[in-house]
């Protein structure tokens, strides 16, 4: 008798589709073609994405640099991930990822990810090296908590940190020139 051999069963990746076709009422991600479900975030961290997201697109509006969306706005990185920053800014040089108009296809310029208890691990690790490996220019990671904001910037396709602001500190970013933020008004 021949024994058994132990047989592997195929990953299943699914795709862009399989994710467009996910249930409604649920938040999803697609991460390297696995779907992720997103709970709704607390309230604290709504509270600072309001603040953070009203200083930012009100400065992105009167430059007129280009577009700014809040969560949930899907981001297609690839057919196999698709995310869902919790704010993020594409400029009017890169505004062809917008040409279909259902979502945004590829790298957006600024991806900002607020840490919550159920996706801190995720932003700092997986994501942040994901933004990177698909180019995205500057990732700030909101702490709540900490009170911090850390700014990552793109060199040779990562992500890598450039300067942490704290409380009672002014927040400055490179690629957006002339935006002056108090971490604490946008932290508390």
């Amino acid at each position: 008798m021949i024994p058994a051999m132990p047989t592997t069963q195929p990953v299943v990746k699914l795709t862009y589709e399989d994710y467009r076709t996910a249930p409604p009422d649920r938040r999803y991600e697609l991460l390297d073609g696995d779907l992720i479900m997103v709970p709704a975030p607390n309230l604290k961290h709504q509270k600072v994405q309001r603040h953070l997201g009203q200083r930012l697109s009100q400065f992105i509006a009167e430059r007129d640099l280009g577009e700014f969306f809040f969560a949930p706005c899907d981001v297609v990185l690839s057919d196999t991930d698709v995310v869902q920053p919790d704010l993020l800014f594409v400029s009017g040089e890169r505004e062809h990822l917008l040409s279909g108009g259902d979502n945004v296809r590829g790298a957006p310029d600024l991806v900002v990810e607020i840490l919550s208890p159920a996706t801190a691990d995720r932003d700092r690790g997986y994501k942040r090296a994901l933004y990177g490996r698909h180019g995205v220019t500057e990732y700030w990671l909101v702490d709540p908590t900490a009170g911090t904001v850390s700014i990552h910037r793109q060199q040779a396709g990562a992500l890598t940190v450039t300067r942490i602001f704290g409380r009672e500190e002014t927040l400055r970013s490179p690629l957006l020139a002339g935006l002056e933020l108090r971490v604490d008004d946008i932290s508390s």
